[in-house]
């Protein structure tokens, strides 16, 4: 703890601020294309110190964050997280709670955890408490507007040239042409991991069609392959895709009544 601490800081000011950065190429999955991403960053100041959290939204969420939610944790003490969270969550009810809305949140949840490990002098993993020293990573990208030379140089260079175990590439916008872009995909990174992600752009028996040729590739991760709100038809193929193929959802859930519903 920091010499001279009181044992509570009073949140001083919550500020936002949106960068918009052009992607290298046009990248694509299989429900979306884009040639830009917006980061929206959190910071949220208390006892001479500042925390910083970030989303991906749109620009209009820095108005959110550095507005409505400014006001409803201003004055607060900054390790009370939980009532923080409470304000906020109150003071947007009219708003909606899930997308923009909760990708604020989110931020200044961020920003605040990151506060919190700073007035206490700590790592922000050792304050939350880990499990373990290390994590390991997998590349993501793989984008469905590469060609097939680009998607195979991508992913060659995260296994070969960063030493990942495993990557993961979007499917879904041509679904005709999917099983021969994951051979592409397969004769790049040879016996590495390979994981696909659908991003929702399947119907039911499509998905159940694909994951069945995509295992015989050594596929073992398939990602939204129907949209994570259509929780009959993941449980569906859940049941049905090939062994050792795991089906992932959730990427979109906003809030834990959605999650336990989707548990």
């Amino acid at each position: 703890m920091r010499a001279g601490w009181s044992g509570e800081a009073p949140i001083t000011d919550v500020r936002a601020s949106a960068f918009t950065v052009p992607t290298d190429a046009p990248e694509a999955d299989g429900t979306l294309s884009w040639t830009e991403t917006t980061l929206v960053l959190a910071t949220v100041a208390a006892g001479g110190l500042e925390g910083i959290g970030y989303t991906y939204a749109d620009k209009t969420n820095a108005s959110l964050i550095s507005g409505k939610l400014a006001s409803a944790i201003k004055g607060l003490d900054a390790f009370d997280i939980g009532a923080c969270l409470q304000q906020m969550r109150l003071h947007i009810r009219n708003l909606g709670r899930d997308g923009l809305a909760a990708t604020a949140i989110s931020a200044v949840d961020a920003a605040l955890w990151d506060l919190k490990a700073k007035l206490l002098g700590l790592p922000l993993a050792k304050l939350l408490g880990m499990r373990r020293t290390e994590v390991l990573v997998y590349g993501s990208g793989g984008f469905t507007s590469y060609s097939d030379e680009k998607l195979a140089e991508q992913l060659a260079a995260w296994v070969e040239r960063d030493g990942c175990q495993w990557v993961k590439m979007k499917v879904g916008s041509h679904p005709d042409r999917d099983p021969e872009r994951v051979k592409v995909a397969r004769s790049a990174i040879g016996d590495a991991g390979l994981f696909v992600d659908a991003n929702g752009a399947y119907a039911r028996k499509a998905a159940v069609d694909l994951a069945r040729q995509y295992v015989e590739l050594g596929v073992l991760w398939f990602e939204e392959p129907v949209s994570s709100d259509d929780l009959e038809s993941l449980q569906l193929i859940r049941r049905l895709v090939p062994a050792p193929m795991e089906v992932a959802a959730g990427e979109y859930a906003y809030d834990l009544d959605y999650v336990r519903r989707m548990l």
